[in-house]
């Protein structure tokens, strides 16, 4: 009896020791996004998309140098923010975009609020966003050109917080734009009505952080169950892309939902 006692106990150190170091474990998610609607001048472009950092007690400043280092050796045109910078005090706001404003990219840094940016102090966090240079896309829009051929970048403010409005977003563009939605919270994509937004970036799940093996999680912070875990995931009205994000939420620990930073290859069909 002792030694199963004794084994149960090992495994459960070994399981817990694996999980925090799979927190660290940071991998390129590539996707090669094909789509008749982009344009030609944007044809191979490369998008890094990265969520969820939660800079704070388990996500240091030296971390986010170090992410920002990564991202900026995968040679980026654009970059894109999905929201929750920090975690846990709004005394890791500023910390956290100091390191953020080196992120370089040629047509521009943009990025959205999610709801743990809104239940700290979110008029810090979007002044230090404008110091760092990036561009926040709260209910507004871009448009992104390269010579002849442009894209729409918009952005929703968080589903829990605050109004959103997909309207900047949508009103100047038609079905043959390509269109790129952030929304800090996948669900929002549920409210999308029309054919008009190619893909909507989001991540906000973490992959569901804990989970069986890969494939499923006992807690997503979703309505729809494991429809917006992670991964592409196709709606009536467009594609939904949800990154497992780098950052962890409330215990730094992670099983079988390494931590991603998202390489997005548009390509023209």
């Amino acid at each position: 009896m002792k030694k199963i006692i004794l084994r149960i106990l090992i495994f459960i150190v070994v399981t817990v020791v694996y999980m925090f170091a799979e927190s660290y474990m940071l991998l390129i998610k590539t996707v090669d996004l094909k789509d008749s609607d982009i344009p030609l001048p944007f044809d191979s472009k490369k998008i890094v998309f990265v969520s969820d950092i939660h800079h704070g007690p388990h996500f240091s400043k030296k971390r986010i140098g170090k992410l920002v280092n990564r991202i900026n050796s995968l040679k980026p045109d654009i970059i894109l923010l999905g929201g929750d910078y920090v975690e846990n005090d709004a005394k890791y706001i500023k910390p956290c975009f100091e390191e953020l404003q080196y992120l370089n990219a040629p047509l521009g840094v943009f990025g959205v609020l999610g709801n743990h940016d809104h239940s700290k102090d979110v008029s810090m966090v979007e002044e230090e966003m404008k110091k760092a240079g990036i561009t926040l896309l709260k209910n507004k829009a871009e448009w992104v050109s390269v010579k002849d051929g442009g894209i729409k970048i918009g952005g929703v403010d968080d589903l829990y917080f605050g109004r959103k409005d997909i309207g900047p977003t949508v009103n100047d563009v038609q079905e043959e734009d390509f269109v790129i939605l952030l929304s800090h919270n996948p669900d929002y994509a549920e409210k999308i009505k029309n054919n008009k937004i190619d893909i909507v970036l989001s991540g906000h799940t973490h992959g569901g952080q804990i989970t069986l093996f890969g494939l499923w999680a006992p807690y997503i912070p979703s309505n729809y169950g494991q429809k917006y875990r992670s991964g592409m995931v196709e709606t009536d009205y467009t594609k939904v892309y949800v990154s497992k994000g780098v950052g962890t939420n409330v215990f730094p620990l992670r099983f079988f939902t390494h931590p991603e930073i998202t390489v997005i290859n548009l390509i023209k069909e």
